[in-house]
């Protein structure tokens, strides 16, 4: 039989199975929240991005066919 080695993604399995169930249960809601804060970093970051390009004029925006135009020029 093959050795199967443990990567830290394992590792951090095995560490939550070994907790009582209640603390499996908080760890998880700590992970939900922790993750959805990430994410709103993330939009948030993407959105100063966003304004700041269009501020400087490197952001395109439109409708679907100004899109489309845009493609087949080759301008995007």
């Amino acid at each position: 039989m093959a050795h199967q080695q443990n990567t830290p993604f394992q590792e951090a399995i095995e560490a939550a199975e070994s907790l009582p169930f209640e603390d499996r249960e908080e760890l998880l809601e700590i992970l939900r929240i922790r993750m959805a804060e990430e994410r709103r970093e993330q939009i948030a970051s993407n959105a100063k991005e966003a304004i700041s390009a269009v501020k400087e004029k490197r952001a395109r925006y439109g409708n679907l066919e100004d899109l489309r135009k845009d493609l087949l020029r080759g301008d995007v």
